[in-house]
């Protein structure tokens, strides 16, 4: 759909805020390590309780009502080596650590900012339970700025520093469980005007400022390390938060798709319209009991629930017959919408509605009892089935009505998710300017000289400085060298070349870390499987000679699969350890007693039957450029004697 949008006839607007967290020795607020840690069977764990509360304005922000209204509680796993009293809000926050600070100070000088006078920190209510506190602690550390791109120069509003949120571990039954081993990392946040016009430049954008980051070599890598939210907007639709996106390649994806959900929100506003439905209509719909008619019915999914208590409750949505059907994202259609709002206002796991029946067991003929219970009429209404309890299930369908409503007015003002394929879920209301005011326990930071002067001496180098660094330094031919410079392990290829560069050529480890994994990638191997390390002991054993380099894919590749594995087991399963010269020999002279007679018919030509039938048995066990030398040694020593 991407190719047939003008997305300056639509008025497309994006702005991008990148939150990336820092590498620093301790936690923004207090002097725990910034580590991950997995040992959650021996970590206490506390239960907790979050409301919303009125600002000092004497508002209650939107999204903190909503996640107050869900009822949800919240268990904390505290690891005691990395949290602390500060983590569990039983401690005032520490003074702001000085290392992020500087390191935020560095990304803004590189992001033309202005960095303020003095720092002040303040709470933006979150009462999702990712923080203890029901806020976030954030500060401004600089303004403005720009960053070029190859299609056009965008604006940077904001910079500013602020703690991670607690780690979500799983939700079941009502209760979230958190981890506090991420709560209080520090994170950079850069937010930019938004100047971003089409897909494209917004990946541009992403990608830059994500690589501005990386050269400062003070951040941490990884998946979960760096998160992308987008807001996005075009003519007739409205300003719409998506959060959560943590890979790069999905950044243009997530604004294509959105754009075409806003547009399609936009054909079923009209429709409703040619239809004459109004917001009267809609409420004037009563949600019904229809459990009695599937008494009898052979649906699996309907005697499951009703076996458990639940009930089957019905709204009927007058003239709505046909929208529930249209697809607004690739896979997701306007009914699949009603039932993100059931889930998260209801609690419930999802809805039915009649447009995708008769399906799941449930038969023509109940579908027309069911339009009949409710005074509806087939050849032109719609209705959402809800398999819940009454209280939930009230909750739900209510959440589904007033989203109906909402469809009449166009695209309604919220917050979304990101999903893995590139299209987005409703998450919850957009907060208001209500979520912000001042934190009284931190005083504010005066940006003095020498704190300035620090910032200059680690700010990042331009990417054309860095890629001219990286031809000079490691002898990698230009093109290498951007391809690397835009990867993600630019820092690892750096850690590498100066730990094993003189053992192994740096184009090898470069040419591994970019173009083979990216085979790999394209071959279907889920290369975010491996970790940093994993890659780092596959090339370091290349260095010791205990694999040849051409086994690399293979053995990546095996590790990718085979989750858990050593770097020692898979060399032993692809049998490609490493032969020794005289083992090469004896091969080689195998291979030429076996095909004599069409070696000394060939003569010289022969080299290659020899070499391939060699390369089948060594490949991944030694270098291909011995292996030709001993086949041409070889090959003469026996055309000589013959």
């Amino acid at each position: 759909m991407g190719n047939k949008i003008n997305y300056d006839d639509l008025d497309l607007k994006v702005g991008l805020e990148i939150h990336q967290q820092l590498d620093t020795k301790s936690k923004l607020f207090c002097n725990c390590p910034t580590k991950l840690v997995s040992d959650e069977a021996n970590a206490a764990r506390v239960i907790r309780a979050l409301r919303a509360t009125k600002s000092e304005l004497g508002e209650v922000d939107e999204a903190a009502l909503f996640e107050y209204k869900r009822g949800r509680l919240f268990e904390y796993i505290v690891p005691g080596d990395a949290s602390c009293l500060v983590e569990l809000d039983e401690e005032p926050p520490h003074p702001l650590n000085r290392e992020a600070l500087i390191i935020a100070i560095a990304i803004a000088k590189a992001l033309n900012a202005r960095i303020v006078d003095e720092v002040h920190v303040m709470r933006k209510i979150v009462i999702d339970g990712s923080n203890t506190t029901g806020f976030q602690r954030t500060a401004i550390i600089a303004l403005g700025g720009y960053i070029d791109v190859p299609s056009g120069r965008v604006g940077i509003q904001t910079i500013a520093l602020e703690e991670d949120a607690a780690r979500k571990v799983k939700e079941e039954r009502g209760i979230v469980t958190y981890n506090l081993d991420r709560l209080g990392i520090p994170l950079i946040e850069v937010s930019t005007a938004p100047d971003i016009k089409s897909p494209e430049q917004a990946r541009q954008v992403a990608e830059t400022i994500g690589l501005l980051m990386r050269l400062t070599r003070r951040v941490k890598r990884g998946i979960g390390t760096i998160r992308q939210d987008l807001n996005i907007s075009i003519k007739g639709g409205t300003k719409i938060e998506i959060k959560g996106v943590q890979r790069l390649e999905l950044v243009s994806k997530i604004v294509e798709y959105e754009v075409m959900r806003q547009l399609r929100l936009l054909e079923i506003c009209e429709e409703l319209k040619r239809r004459n439905v109004c917001e009267e209509d809609i409420k004037s719909s009563y949600i019904v009991d229809v459990t009695e008619i599937f008494s009898n019915t052979k649906s699996k999914l309907i005697k499951k629930a009703t076996k458990k208590g639940a009930k089957v409750f019905v709204l009927k949505l007058p003239n709505f017959r046909g929208i529930l059907g249209i697809e607004i994202q690739p896979g997701r259609r306007f009914g699949t919408e009603l039932a993100d709002y059931a889930k998260q206002w209801g609690g419930v796991g999802g809805i039915i509605h009649s447009d995708e029946l008769p399906n799941y067991g449930i038969t023509k003929d109940e579908v027309l009892k069911v339009f009949e219970r409710v005074d509806g009429d087939p050849s032109k209404d719609a209705f959402v089935l809800v398999l819940a309890d009454a209280k939930r299930a009230l909750k739900a369908l209510e959440a589904v009505r007033n989203r109906c409503i909402q469809a009449l007015y166009g695209v309604p003002k919220e917050t979304r998710a990101a999903n893995p394929d590139g299209t987005t879920h409703y998450m919850r209301p957009q907060p208001g300017a209500a979520r912000m005011y001042p934190e009284t326990d931190i005083p504010p930071i005066e940006i003095t000289k020498d704190i300035l002067e620090e910032a200059e001496r680690i700010k990042p180098p331009s990417p054309e400085e860095k890629i001219r660094e990286l031809m000079y330094s490691y002898k990698l031919h230009r093109e290498l060298a951007e391809q690397l410079l835009y990867s993600p392990y630019l820092n690892l290829f750096e850690e590498l070349a100066t730990k094993i560069g003189s053992r192994l050529s740096p184009t090898v480890i470069a040419s591994t870390l970019t173009s083979t994994l990216k085979s790999l990638k394209g071959e279907g191997v889920d290369i975010d499987m491996l970790s940093e390390r994993e890659i780092a002991e596959v090339l370091e054993a290349v260095a010791r000679g205990e694999i040849a380099k051409e086994a690399i894919p293979d053995l990546l590749k095996y590790l990718a699969e085979h989750r858990g594995a050593s770097i020692s087991e898979g060399i032993k399963a692809l049998g490609i350890k490493r032969i020794t010269a005289k083992e090469l020999v004896k091969i080689i002279e195998g291979i030429i007693i076996e095909n004599a007679n069409v070696i000394k018919a060939r003569g010289e030509r022969a080299f290659g039957l020899v070499m391939g039938k060699a390369m089948s048995k060594l490949r991944g066990r030694v270098d291909g450029k011995i292996v030709a030398e001993v086949v041409r040694k070889k090959l003469k020593e026996f055309l000589s004697s013959t």
